[in-house]
């Protein structure tokens, strides 16, 4: 072989070379471009999961989500959106304004000791009972029982003042009532098993479909904005006030006799 020959085949074998290692260095690139664009999209898959995720855990739950729904009023009730309730005789002169938790143990000790005396009063027309549920027991285990019971409340209302008086009765009484750390009232059926105690409401198809269908939801939580933004200085339940004020300095009534000393005094005031 001529040395011309030879360097012709040594630079032939280098351009193959060159070309090679271009080829090489193009696969290599398109490899790295592939990595790179595989990593975003699963960082975009990861990102939007986790948007995803985010967006789930900030949607408002069902209750929350009838802050702005529209709200069915039970029958018996006044103002705007049926949050005024109030049950007693025309001619009684006085109100007297309670607020409750359906929850509230404190509320099912009252009810059991003093709730036969209110009943009467209510009857007589020594004054008028206006009701405001609240719902704020909820919050300590971010349970419902509180707001559902107060909307299946709501449908006693629709049937009547007596049979909504009854209920809460028998929703606050010492074999119904769950301790405050069990949300039981949550399930409409122990709330229908409740209701069927009262004769009103024994086999109510339009109570029964009312606390089925969560008709007096939305009622139910406004009814709760009362509590909340009272303005009568109440913080918790129960609480009595008369003519805007609080009776027994805001302390628990325990008694008749202590409930029948308070009512006189403010009646009379």
């Amino acid at each position: 072989m001529s040395k011309r020959n030879s360097q012709a085949s040594k630079n032939a074998a280098r351009e193959r070379l060159r070309v090679e290692r271009e080829r090489q260095a193009k696969r290599d690139k398109a490899r790295r471009q592939a990595f790179v664009a595989g990593g975003v999209v699963v960082a975009l898959a990861a990102a939007g999961g986790i948007g995803y995720a985010v967006v789930q855990a900030n949607k408002p739950s069902y209750w929350e989500g009838l802050k702005n729904a529209k709200v069915v009023a039970p029958a018996h009730t006044e103002g705007a959106k049926g949050s005024t309730v109030v049950i007693g005789k025309a001619s009684a002169k006085k109100t007297l304004k309670m607020y409750e938790d359906p929850r509230c143990p404190v509320c099912a000790q009252f009810e059991q000791t003093v709730g036969s005396t209110l009943h009467k009063d209510i009857d007589d027309g020594k004054f008028k009972y206006q009701y405001v549920g609240a719902t704020f027991l909820d919050a300590h285990d971010n349970g419902v029982g509180s707001k559902n019971a107060l909307s299946a409340l709501g449908a006693a209302l629709n049937i009547s003042p007596e049979a909504f008086l009854d209920y809460k009765s028998a929703l606050y009484s010492t074999k119904w009532h769950p301790d405050e750390n069990d949300d039981k009232f949550k399930d409409d059926s122990y709330l229908i098993k409740i209701a069927d105690t009262v004769p009103a409401l024994k086999g109510n198809a339009t109570f029964q479909n009312a606390v089925k269908k969560g008709t007096y939801d939305a009622w139910a939580v406004n009814m709760s904005k009362q509590f909340d933004n009272n303005k009568d200085g109440v913080t918790g339940t129960p609480a009595f006030v008369m003519d805007g004020k609080q009776l027994n300095g805001g302390n628990m009534i325990t008694s008749v006799d202590e409930f029948n000393k308070v009512i006189d005094a403010a009646v009379k005031g």
